[in-house]
């Protein structure tokens, strides 16, 4: 989850911390790094790698001509690890590699050779969340300490489609540990078993959460697309921090069995990419029907998404903005913002201001209460069948006692021992607290869009890259947008929409449960009209 969606006390539309806490970042090196780690040398690397920017489609017919095959993808990829994310730069964004990465590429290709193609998947190697259970050599351990040596005993729902739908996991990224939700002044992209993530555009920014490895690792070339997961925030924010495409799907259209939980009410994988049409791609092979998560009951997924990529999707649309976002605390995000609305009318969309955020100040309290009750009782459930030695809630708040040192050296856990303190799902104060945050959250969204006639509603994302700040934690720059489609558990698209001093900032588009190809229609007409994407460049900091 994004964290700092949370450090704002009065109100979902309040005021932030910026205000308060320097722009500049803490020049103290991060740990077991030395001072002269980054020079300019290192740091700005003369980036000429071979799949800069590729894509799904690329790949699929330098594969098809003969010039690529999966095994030599993923070997440039695992070069490009070493080279950017262990050495270079060290972006940290990789937690583990796959060790089989490279046999499963050669059993796709001769399948290739003999004719049998799975889709557009086939052959290409994806990065996953270390929240994501996988039956095999690597571990599953939200990047705590706790669960090292946690390995699955088999895939989680999304990975099983992911591997009949050809891909190659190339190994699992760091994130946010216990997706951010473990103490109040955390730092986003830090885990104590995986360190610290950067930012791969400017590397003493954060790279934001709870995807953070996922979010880094995409944007800097590290594999062909990744995936994510979301509670509040953890895709669409690291997504936009990193200017990527984020998809937060319907909660349901995506299996969550065979995931560390936060919440069954908004937990979600969903796919990170590069462009729109290879998150349209990916999204499209991870739905389906999971016995084992009754939420997939409803799913109404299509078949293949990429059937909605339509330059034209704009026109016609009506979309709500946010008004608040207008006058926000970034005058040069509002003025990119402004940019945008005109981008949009030129396009052939109607623009509508609408008030959301100050309506659901009472859902954005009641928020915290539901993830408190729900993660206790998802993690309780997870860990009792998981192969660790961690059984419960109470055994990980003990170890971190136990290992101070190690597992808590930056930030305490009081999160997780306030979840300790809560019910089970029946009580009074989770299910009132429920109807608030979810049923109020829906009331809200559907009305504004039903009384505007509006096909989505939109923002910014979300502020300007902090700084990593492990002394502090995490604090908010201005902006917020994703918590009423994650409250509500409705679909929600970031599209790059450009950048202020090297930081790239995304625009979103959210709407009703399962209108993710409306959605994308809208997010791929608007990336053809801007394509503001650009890949990083590994700068040491905003001062040169």
């Amino acid at each position: 989850m994004h964290r700092r969606n949370f450090i704002k006390a009065s109100s979902l539309a309040g005021l932030t911390l910026t205000s308060v806490l320097a722009a500049s970042c803490n020049t103290t090196p991060l740990p077991a790094e030395k001072e002269d780690d980054n020079k300019s040398e290192d740091a700005n690397p003369a980036d000429n790698f071979e799949l800069n920017e590729v894509t799904i489609a690329t790949l699929q017919e330098k594969m098809k001509s003969g010039e690529y095959t999966s095994r030599s993808i993923t070997d440039m990829y695992l070069k490009r690890i070493k080279a950017i994310d262990k050495n270079g730069p060290k972006l940290n964004a990789v937690i583990e590699l796959n060790p089989d990465a490279l046999q499963i590429a050669d059993k796709l290709d001769h399948e290739r050779k003999a004719g049998k193609l799975r889709g557009p998947m086939h052959g290409i190697p994806v990065l996953i969340k270390d929240n994501i259970n996988t039956g095999d050599k690597m571990m599953t351990t939200a990047g705590a300490l706790a669960l090292k040596g946690n390995h699955a005993h088999e895939d989680a729902f999304i990975i099983k489609q992911l591997r009949a739908a050809g891909a190659v996991i190339l190994g699992k990224t760091n994130l946010s540990e216990w997706a951010n939700f473990r103490s109040s002044r955390s730092t986003s992209g830090w885990s104590s078993r995986g360190g610290q993530t950067k930012m791969p555009y400017v590397l003493d920014r954060n790279p934001s959460g709870s995807s953070s490895g996922t979010g880094a690792g995409v944007a800097a070339n590290l594999c062909t697309v990744g995936i994510g997961t979301e509670t509040d925030g953890s895709i669409v924010s690291p997504s936009s921090i990193s200017g990527l495409v984020g998809i937060k799907p319907t909660v349901g259209l995506l299996s969550r069995s065979g995931i560390i939980p936060i919440s069954k009410t908004q937990d979600t994988a969903g796919p990170m990419a590069r462009t729109v049409a290879d998150a349209a791609t990916l999204l499209s092979v991870l739905t389906g029907f999971d016995a084992n998560d009754p939420a997939t009951a409803d799913s109404k997924p299509a078949q293949d998404y990429t059937t909605y990529l339509d330059i034209n999707g704009l026109k016609g649309k009506r979309l709500g903005i946010e008004k608040s976002f207008l006058k926000g605390a970034n005058e040069d995000v509002v003025d990119l913002l402004k940019k945008t609305i005109d981008v949009l009318k030129a396009q052939g969309a109607t623009v509508v201001e609408v008030d959301l955020l100050e309506k659901l100040k009472e859902a954005g309290k009641a928020e915290f209460t539901v993830l408190l009750y729900e993660f206790k009782d998802g993690l309780n459930k997870y860990l009792a069948g998981s192969t660790n030695k961690i059984k419960s809630i109470k055994d990980v708040i003990d170890f971190n006692k136990a290992n101070l040192d190690t597992a808590m050296p930056y930030f305490k856990q009081e999160t997780l021992e306030l979840a300790l303190t809560k019910g089970d799902l029946n009580s009074k104060e989770y299910l009132d607290a429920l109807r608030i945050s979810l049923g109020t959250t829906r009331k809200v969204i559907d009305t504004i869009m039903k009384d505007n006639n509006l096909n989505a509603i939109c923002g910014t994302t979300n502020g300007l890259a902090c700084c990593i700040d492990l002394a502090n934690g995490d604090y908010d720059t201005g902006f917020s947008f994703s918590s009423p489609a994650a409250m509500a558990g409705y679909p929600h698209i970031t599209v790059p929409m450009g950048a202020v001093h090297n930081l790239p900032i995304g625009f979103s588009f959210f709407g009703k449960a399962y209108s993710e190809g409306e959605l994308i229609k809208l997010a791929y007409a608007f990336e053809q009209a801007t394509k503001r994407r650009q890949k990083p460049e590994f700068i040491k900091n905003l001062l040169g």
